[in-house]
């Protein structure tokens, strides 16, 4: 029971971080015309499915900071 507690504790802040990441990364989508690399709804799918790493890649090479 004591290692059940210890691993949902680690678990919370690590999916609290996902879900903060996939909202910022929803709000930021809906609102841009251009991306870099792929087509908007696949950076959709990125971003949604591919847990951390999906976000994380979103932001540093989906966004086109240049047009919008």
């Amino acid at each position: 029971m004591e290692i059940d507690n210890k691993i949902l504790m680690a678990l919370v802040p690590m999916v609290l971080i996902q879900l903060t990441l996939i909202v910022f990364c929803l709000l930021d989508w809906r609102k841009r015309i251009h991306f870099k690399l792929l087509d908007k709804w696949v950076w959709l799918f990125v971003f949604l499915f591919l847990n951390l790493l999906g976000p994380i890649l979103y932001l540093t090479l989906g966004r086109d900071h240049e047009r919008d």
